[in-house]
């Protein structure tokens, strides 16, 4: 069993622990934190606490991780382009229509599955039984840089930067519409959409959500941008891109309902990615190239200039 211990900063002030904690525990959902509550696995000064308990902000939480459950998850020989690999981390560039890990409806051909074909036993175990090693999480239809860890210690330090914002990524995108400004933040909060429960959106009490944003090229009737997280909600970019009225270009959930020729979903890739080594502490920068559909958008734009 596994014990963390996290800090409730001042920005917890008056969230429920739950759906706060669900935040900060890499690969645990809300209701999956609900259980370790209900469990007694979360306790604060030696107490155990609720699931509706309203944080102060001065907490240090206690979390007791139970042992990884076994599970069917089968190695599998799913080429992967490794971008850096050491005896802690790998992180890789996914390409679109891989999905990170198993879940309903994938049950396997996922990121994890390759991983641990690649890795074998070397992955964490605190992503939980169906996410070994994922430290974050990219969309099935996005595409680039993502993180796994290889050990526990390498995930404990890796999640901690995700918390204070040390483990920096960045996304470009083409966007529809012409942004007014060069640049930009979008703070809103994000949470589940209050009709639809397969999408995300901006509402009032959704976790705080923080996107910086900034123009590379204008097209007719288009923007390339790139953004950077300073936080990582489900979909954030998408959801945020959306809602100040610049949905990305083939997004079908948040965006435009047809596809768009030529290309598979939304045109997002995470181009950047900055993290502090958890073992030698020295920074460690990365950087991808654009995939091929999305130079083609970008083709396509530039010929109709």
């Amino acid at each position: 069993m596994e014990t963390l211990t996290i800090q409730a900063g001042a920005e917890a002030a008056g969230c429920r622990v739950d759906a706060w904690l669900a935040g900060q525990l890499p690969g645990q959902t809300r209701s999956a934190v609900q259980r370790l509550l209900e469990e007694g696995r979360i306790s604060c000064a030696g107490k155990t606490l609720a699931k509706n308990y309203k944080l102060t902000g001065t907490e240090t939480l206690a979390v007791s991780l139970p042992d990884p459950v076994a599970v069917d998850l089968r190695p599998e020989d799913i080429p992967l382009d490794v971008v850096y690999e050491d005896g802690d981390v790998i992180v890789v560039n996914k390409p679109k229509g891989l999905v990170v890990h198993p879940a309903p409806g994938h049950p396997d051909g996922t990121l994890v599955n390759a991983l641990l074909h690649h890795c074998g036993d070397s992955l964490s175990g605190i992503g939980g039984e169906k996410r070994p090693g994922i430290v974050h999480r990219i969309d099935r239809d996005t595409s680039g840089l993502i993180i796994a860890a290889k050990n526990d210690f390498a995930h404990q330090k890796l999640a901690a930067q995700l918390q204070d914002h040390s483990l920096a990524r960045t996304y470009e995108c083409i966007v529809t519409g012409n942004l007014k400004e060069d640049g930009g933040t979008v703070n809103a909060p994000i949470g589940r959409h209050p009709s639809n429960r397969k999408k995300m959106a901006v509402v009032a009490g959704g976790r705080p959500a923080v996107t910086h944003w900034e123009v590379i090229a204008r097209y007719p009737g288009f923007t390339h941008v790139r953004c950077k997280l300073e936080t990582g909600r489900t979909h954030q970019i998408r959801v945020h891109m959306a809602y100040i009225g610049h949905p990305i270009l083939g997004d079908t959930v948040y965006g435009a309902k047809k596809a768009v020729p030529g290309l598979q979903g939304q045109c997002l890739h995470a181009v950047g990615l900055r993290f502090i080594h958890p073992r030698s502490g020295e920074v460690v920068e990365l950087s991808c190239p654009l995939p091929e559909e999305f130079r083609a958008q970008l083709a396509k734009l530039e010929r109709r200039q």
